[in-house]
């Protein structure tokens, strides 16, 4: 086999949920951005924002990024928890030795 193994269980999670994130994240950025306006942004409706506009892509990007990685990540653990009512099939006693 060339170049090993391969990635750990893991490893292929973790890139699993970070690569469908990043991609929630940049469509999620899309529609919230067509629609809203970064220079009319304000904190809590009082004071605007002093950012430049790319600032706000970015620091709104990382968020809808981490939302979406949470989400992906509890999807994940729910569908890789294992299931109490299956009992493993009955094997031969001392098999395999």
């Amino acid at each position: 086999m060339i170049g090993g193994p391969g990635p750990s269980r893991i490893a292929r999670f973790a890139m699993a949920v970070a690569w469908s994130s990043f991609l929630a994240a940049g469509v999620m950025e899309l529609l919230v951005f067509a629609v809203v306006d970064p220079g009319d942004l304000r904190w809590f409706g009082a004071t605007p924002l002093d950012l430049p506009a790319q600032a706000i892509y970015t620091i709104s990007f990382l968020i809808f990024w981490g939302v979406a990685a949470l989400g992906a990540s509890l999807a994940l653990l729910l569908a890789c928890l294992p299931v109490d009512d299956v009992k493993p099939a009955s094997r031969a006693p001392g098999w395999p030795r």
